[in-house]
């Protein structure tokens, strides 16, 4: 079975905070607080070890505030190959209200080029021919954009299928680089920022989505939100849409979606497969805090409540 790798160059400690309602300009008082060990390669792990999966972690954490992060590997089993730096990996603040999310993102930890060389190394050396490599989040302000498509490149030619789910110059570079990444998964909003224009249709969406697999990635996913995701391949593209469900938290289930993404080519699923599997993993995190899914057998209830068209 193929060895699944995350790699998050930005981690984040995730600091939820729930409200009746947000109100700019007045003083709130909070219903609850919770703090999570986060970061987009952190959160799919998460689900992936959920899921059952056997999944290496590695990315960058500061080490004056790493314990919630080592508490969440050994709970779940996931193997930490973080490298640790001196200082604290940041704070993300999200203000839960009135069924919706305010992001708060603070400012990463410092990260030198010496420090990107060695996790690039080890990186490469965590990777096996025929595995799974997952690159994932936004960067730290000092690391170039271009490294997401230094790492693909690199990686890709230790014989791993790579996916990247970023956005901005990041993506971009990526999709400009020698090697373009197996896979990728952006929402609508980055989509049309990637191509600088608007997607209002499903039509435009499928347009767009055909126009990155011509450019050499194998598989392109769109988020959707409430109204599923659209899998694209050079031979197919189907729209997969969520069941209807009780929300607790829409936090990470972008993440969760890449997860099921990624645990659906572990076990060499067909697209249809690998539609139903992801937008489940998304559905059963939206059911749960945190980067947690429900147990495996109602996944897959979920999968088989998905409903899956062609678009």
């Amino acid at each position: 079975m193929p060895a699944i790798l995350t790699l998050t160059l930005n981690p984040a400690i995730d600091e939820t905070v729930s409200l009746e309602r947000l109100r700019p300009g007045h003083v709130h008082r909070a219903h609850a607080v919770s703090f999570h060990a986060g970061g987009k390669g952190v959160n799919v792990a998460a689900c992936l070890a959920d899921w059952g999966a056997a999944v290496t972690a590695t990315g960058i954490l500061g080490e004056d505030n790493q314990a919630c992060f080592t508490a969440l590997f050994k709970a779940k089993g996931i193997t930490d190959e973080f490298i640790r730096a001196p200082g604290e990996t940041r704070t993300n603040i999200k203000l839960s209200h009135d069924d919706d999310t305010t992001d708060i993102n603070l400012p990463g930890l410092p990260v030198s080029e010496e420090m990107v060389a060695a996790l690039s190394a080890r990186a490469e050396t965590l990777t096996q021919p025929g595995g799974l490599a997952l690159l994932a989040g936004s960067l730290p302000a000092d690391v170039s954009p271009g490294i997401y498509a230094a790492l693909t490149a690199r990686l890709a030619a230790k014989g791993a299928r790579v996916l990247l789910d970023s956005s901005g110059p990041p993506l971009a570079a990526a999709l400009k680089g020698p090697v373009p990444p197996f896979a990728i998964k952006p929402n609508r909003a980055e989509l049309e920022a990637l191509l600088g224009t608007p997607l209002n249709t499903d039509e435009a969406l499928l347009a767009a989505a055909r126009g990155l697999v011509a450019r050499g990635v194998a598989l392109v996913v769109v988020s959707l939100g409430a109204e599923g995701a659209l899998f694209v391949t050079q031979t197919a593209a189907l729209r997969a849409h969520l069941p209807a469900l009780r929300v607790a938290s829409t936090v990470g289930a972008g993440d969760a979606m890449v997860a099921g993404i990624i645990a659906a080519l572990d076990e060499g699923a067909p697209l249809e497969r690998l539609a139903r599997l992801a937008t489940a993993f998304a559905a059963g995190k939206l059911t749960r805090p945190g980067p947690n899914l429900p147990p495996r057998a109602e996944v897959e209830a979920l999968a088989e409540s998905v409903t899956v068209q062609t678009p």
